[in-house]
């Protein structure tokens, strides 16, 4: 068994870099929408990371409150993070108090140093911490690889960890964080704004590329349903359009990660090898996601090593 569990280890090894994209993108798309009143957010492409995109292929974004600024994703390096700080500075003058680190993966939280001069509050889950020190230095490691020692970043902590829920008020505009189970990651920090009833999921909601299985299948269903239950009709999605109908798009993940769970199991109660069932789940779904080959594999070795101890 134990050798078993080490191979199987050997085939996620990628630690899901998610998020280290493969193909760039031009200077025209590096542009921001208001998707809202005070709310802006820069689509990321579809693809892994190069020196072209430097690891900007998170949806990445901010709020500006009466008294100051929230980022919603501090971006994916330290150069796409100074890009994003250029792009709030164009905007408004106010504060920048707080920087979102939604989870562990490196397009979303590579970015926060370029906002250290700001002396703003890194919030983050109670679990990123943690998995930040597992995981960070190598993830750190492989940015300067592909970008260069000077655009990757460095790790940074979270200064408000959020074991439960939390309130960030920015004058006048009430964000409300939630911190969920298992799911997409172990630390995975979701946001409603009250202001103007958008949800920001990161990635506990992928549309149009395939979403990245790096925590706990069942548990994501569990969080999907904490999601729903917030009630809001509209979302910004880790990856995906930068304002979606949150109905339909969690429709679409939920089609896929059911279709990961019920064959995934039909395949370890027939005695099939995860070798093979890497080849074979979930093909009906490849044709709707961008990336399907890059990432259902590691989706199915994820599924398979939870779902054979049910």
């Amino acid at each position: 068994m134990n050798g078993s569990v080490t191979r199987r280890g050997a085939l996620l090894g990628g630690l899901c870099l998610c998020c280290l994209p493969r193909a760039g993108f031009s200077a025209e798309s590096l542009s921001m929408d208001e998707v809202a009143p005070g709310v802006f957010v820069r689509r990321g492409p579809d693809a892994e990371a190069t020196p072209e995109n430097v690891d900007g292929i998170a949806n990445i974004g901010f709020i500006v409150g009466r008294d100051g600024v929230l980022v919603t994703e501090s971006g994916g390096s330290l150069t796409d993070g100074q890009w994003l700080r250029a792009e709030i500075a164009k905007r408004t003058d106010k504060p920048i108090r707080y920087v979102l680190l939604t989870h562990v993966h490196p397009d979303h939280v590579f970015g926060a140093a370029a906002f250290r001069g700001d002396n703003p509050i890194f919030v983050g889950h109670a679990a990123l911490r943690g998995a930040l020190d597992a995981r960070g230095e190598f993830y750190r490691k492989r940015l300067a690889e592909i970008l260069g020692e000077a655009r990757a970043g460095e790790v940074v902590y979270p200064t408000l960890e959020v074991k439960d829920g939390a309130e960030i008020d920015l004058g006048g505009r009430t964000l409300r964080l939630t911190a969920h189970g298992s799911a997409h990651t172990t630390c995975d920090l979701s946001m409603l704004d009250t202001g103007s009833g958008l949800l920001f999921p990161a990635d506990l909601l992928f549309v149009g590329r395939i979403p990245s299985l790096d925590g706990s299948l069942l548990g994501w269903f569990k969080e999907i349903e904490r999601l729903q239950g917030m009630g809001a009709a509209r979302a910004v999605p880790g990856h995906g359009p930068t304002s979606v109908a949150f109905a339909p798009a969690i429709a679409d993940l939920t089609r896929y990660l059911s279709a990961l769970r019920d064959e995934t199991r039909k395949a370890v109660a027939s005695g099939v090898p995860i070798e093979t069932a890497v080849q074979t789940v979930a093909l009906a779904e490849k044709d709707k996601w961008a990336l399907f080959d890059t990432y259902n594999g590691r989706n199915v070795t994820q599924a398979y090593q939870e779902l054979e101890w049910e």
